[in-house]
């Protein structure tokens, strides 16, 4: 497959491979993601993780502006995901019933849930102060990721340190 077909999701992947490097606690790993999908994919003004904390989602590493510390299950679109345990895109937030606006730029939304064996980690959430912005391939290709960071880390360490 040539460099102009290939998935910018695979090339991430990649990318993440090399950063991680056989490291696997989880904070480490995902503030490298974080980082990397802030920095490469283009029209995000937030990416950032929040983990499970009883029945709140607390605030994990990101990159963009402070954001809101705690987030009770079934709220927002963080907390819906959570709950739901499935990929939520969300093309215009004003449209989103309890939309939770951490960032007054942020106009769409996607949000993948951490989960792995049915157990919820938390959530990967990203930002875009662009209508729309999120794809099916967005959605996909950052499923994919999110399912690569929780097979590259200690998900019993998170165990430990979080009430799961």
């Amino acid at each position: 497959m040539s460099e102009a077909h290939t998935s910018p999701y695979a090339t991430l992947a990649a990318e993440l491979e090399q950063l991680w490097a056989g490291e696997r606690d989880f904070f480490s790993c995902a503030a490298n993601m974080a980082a990397l999908l802030f920095w490469r994919l283009p029209e995000i003004n937030w990416v950032g993780f929040y983990l499970r904390d009883g029945d709140e989602l607390l605030l994990g590493p990101f990159q963009g502006q402070p954001a809101c510390q705690r987030i009770r299950l079934g709220q927002g679109v963080c907390g819906r995901a959570a709950q739901e345990q499935r990929t939520i895109v969300v093309p215009d937030v004003r449209n989103f019933p309890g939309y939770i606006a951490c960032t007054p730029e942020t106009l769409s939304e996607l949000v993948v849930p951490l989960s792995w064996d049915g157990c919820l980690y938390g959530v990967l959430d990203l930002d875009s102060p662009r209508l729309g912005r999120f794809t099916s391939e967005d959605a996909s290709g950052l499923e994919d990721l999110a399912l690569r960071l929780l097979s590259a880390t200690d998900r019993e360490r998170l165990h430990r340190y979080y009430r799961l």
